[in-house]
């Protein structure tokens, strides 16, 4: 603790620079926090998805359709125990830029979701009324709405507006679950274009998760020669065919945060040279007085180790109080998003190699600092 004294006085000797590079180093680990958060959020995302459900899709892609004649079919396969199914709606609530999903749903979907919590007089409620909608919790708070308000979208796929009376909020035992989507009546959606809407994917409830690959095989090969062949695979598989849908996310969340780390790296150096080229009359006198070698190197690491660790919690720490504390979703692209312990730790760890890092070269010059010629300079 003697020694802190001398740590703080070299601290503040340059007080604009010491707290612009503190600053960099916050804004950096914020960053950092950041795009790892993202990209845990996503592995989440697909480990939300169900081993013991399954979805089929249009082979094609999943904005054609699946005809509503093969619901039949499906429920009669061997090992599936339920069926749904459902559509992407895509309309906006007043301005473009209000993006939330919307799916059109057959009554019984929650049946397959025990995720989905709904109050039994809510979802009752929901039942009883063609034009009755089941709101998120978060989009219930994004956007005011209350139990029994009419909402009115304009659709895009589906032209036209569209009112819905909120009858329902859910909420989602999983904190991956999307809590930020509307749901309706399928029936709405195809009473009003007759002869046009088909489901665009089914789901289905196995009764054991081991039979999810025989079938996906059986009914596949089985609408193979169809007008409309399928495409069947776990809610799993399904969920992660979404996420590489954004390309290889990963790869370039990870170059970006080397870039981040390898720039704040120069940073940091330079300051720490800086201070060092400024203080070798002041250390060849405390080598003079004693000081040795390892010590000096000690006082030179404390500093930039200050200066680093305090700018990295700093930004890990705001990024994980921001993030969490407004509960931000990205409009819904990222739900469960949030910093977890594990990411503030490994950006604090980063800051400890800043510092360390950084303080290598004014550490060796300092230890290589000869005393006579310097003290010599001094004179």
């Amino acid at each position: 603790m003697r020694f802190a004294r001398l740590v703080r006085a070299n601290l503040f000797r340059r007080k604009p620079r010491t707290i612009l590079t503190g600053l960099s180093v916050a804004t950096a680990l914020f960053l950092l926090a950041t795009l790892r958060s993202v990209l845990t959020t996503l592995a989440s995302a697909v480990e939300v998805g169900s081993e013991s459900r399954m979805v089929t899709r249009n082979a094609i892609s999943i904005v054609f359709f699946v005809p509503q004649a093969y619901y039949q079919k499906l429920k009669a396969i061997p090992g599936v125990r339920k069926v749904s199914w459902a559509n992407w709606f895509g309309a906006v609530y007043r301005d473009p830029r209000n993006f939330f999903p919307q799916f059109a749903i057959q009554a019984d979907y929650f049946d397959l979701y025990p995720e989905i919590l709904v109050p039994e007089d809510q979802k009752k409620a929901f039942m009883a009324e063609r034009t009755a909608a089941i709101a998120g919790r978060r989009l219930m708070e994004r956007f005011g709405w209350s139990l029994g308000q009419n909402v009115t979208l304009r659709g895009t796929i589906y032209p036209g507006d569209w009112t819905f009376t909120i009858r329902g909020v859910y909420t989602a035992t999983n904190p991956g679950f999307q809590q930020d989507a509307m749901l309706f009546h399928y029936e709405a959606l195809s009473e009003r274009f007759p002869g046009f809407v088909e489901p665009n994917w089914y789901v289905l409830a196995l009764e054991d998760p081991s039979l999810a690959a025989s079938v996906a095989k059986r009914i596949d090969n089985d609408f193979r020669n169809s007008p409309s062949p399928t495409r069947t695979e776990t809610e799993r598989a399904f969920q992660t065919s979404f996420v590489t849908m954004y390309g290889n996310v990963g790869f370039l969340l990870n170059a970006i945060g080397m870039a981040v780390f390898f720039a704040i790296l120069l940073v940091a150096a330079n300051t720490m040279m800086m201070a060092a080229r400024e203080r070798l009359h002041e250390v060849a006198v405390l080598k003079t007085l004693g000081f040795s070698d390892r010590l000096l190197l000690g006082l030179t690491l404390a500093e930039a180790l200050v200066i680093t660790v305090g700018g990295g919690l700093l930004g890990v720490a705001g990024a994980k109080l921001l993030f969490d504390g407004a509960e931000f979703q990205a409009l819904g692209l990222l739900p469960g998003f949030h910093v977890r312990w594990s990411t503030v730790a490994l950006g604090l760890a980063v800051a400890v190699l800043l510092g360390v890092v950084s303080s290598l070269v004014p550490a060796w010059q300092t230890a290589r600092l000869p005393v006579a010629p310097t003290l010599r300079r001094v004179a």
